[in-house]
């Protein structure tokens, strides 16, 4: 078994778990606390991601971002950036596509704790951004973890999306589960086995952490 696919997999996941968490964050508190009518809008397309077949949101990226059209021409000639067929096109739409499990697990937990926390930080003088990193996000520490991992997980799974705008190129662009897919296209069931059994044991332990401590009583968690 070829290690690079494997590793290309948790870089990945890595980096687009830290970009989530920084973008998740405060838009799970927006969605939380704000009133606006628009807010079903983003919640929507936010949520979009869970029941849109990953295929159709890689064709859209793969289309958008091509040379051969405006934005994709636009950030080729502007920046020299090509998203399709490349590790930061494969960032891009992970990103996407996991965005709502790093979201919805952060915006619940929001949404449980009481009113009177954050009418009490208000009434003190803080501001939002103090009450959301000084005192909200302790308060919900155990729903941030379940958007890191759930996000990480669905992350190294990912298949659909990143065939469609990351191809299938070694060392750049071939993540493992385009691997398990080559190797069954080649009929290599062996090689198949080990890969798809690699990431099986890894997301089991994963969720089986989660769950451990979600299980246990976490001090100053709300969620």
């Amino acid at each position: 078994m070829e290690w690079s696919p494997i590793i290309l997999t948790f870089q990945l996941a890595i980096i687009c778990t830290v970009i989530l968490l920084i973008v998740g964050i405060p838009l799970a508190y927006w969605l939380a606390t704000t009133k606006l009518a628009i807010k079903s809008w983003v919640e929507t397309m936010t949520a979009m991601p869970l029941v849109l077949p990953p295929t159709v949101l890689g064709f859209y990226l793969l289309v958008v971002f091509s040379p051969a059209n405006f934005l994709g021409g636009w950030l080729q000639e502007t920046f020299n950036i090509s998203l399709i067929f490349s590790f930061g096109g494969l960032v891009f739409a992970s990103v996407i596509y996991s965005l709502p499990f790093m979201v919805q697990p952060i915006q619940a937990g929001f949404q449980h704790l009481p009113q009177s926390l954050y009418d009490t930080a208000r009434l003190m003088g803080k501001s939002k951004w103090v009450i959301l990193f000084r005192i909200l996000i302790p308060n919900v520490k155990s729903s941030v973890v379940t958007g890191i991992v759930l996000s990480f997980a669905h992350t190294i799974g990912e298949f659909g999306v990143v065939l469609m705008i990351g191809g299938n190129i070694p060392d750049r662009t071939k993540v493992a589960s385009i691997a398990i897919y080559d190797a069954v296209e080649l009929m290599d069931y062996n090689r198949a086995n080990k890969y798809a059994a690699f990431l099986f044991i890894i997301t089991f332990l994963i969720l089986f952490i989660l769950y451990r401590l979600n299980g246990r009583p976490v001090k100053g968690s709300w969620s």
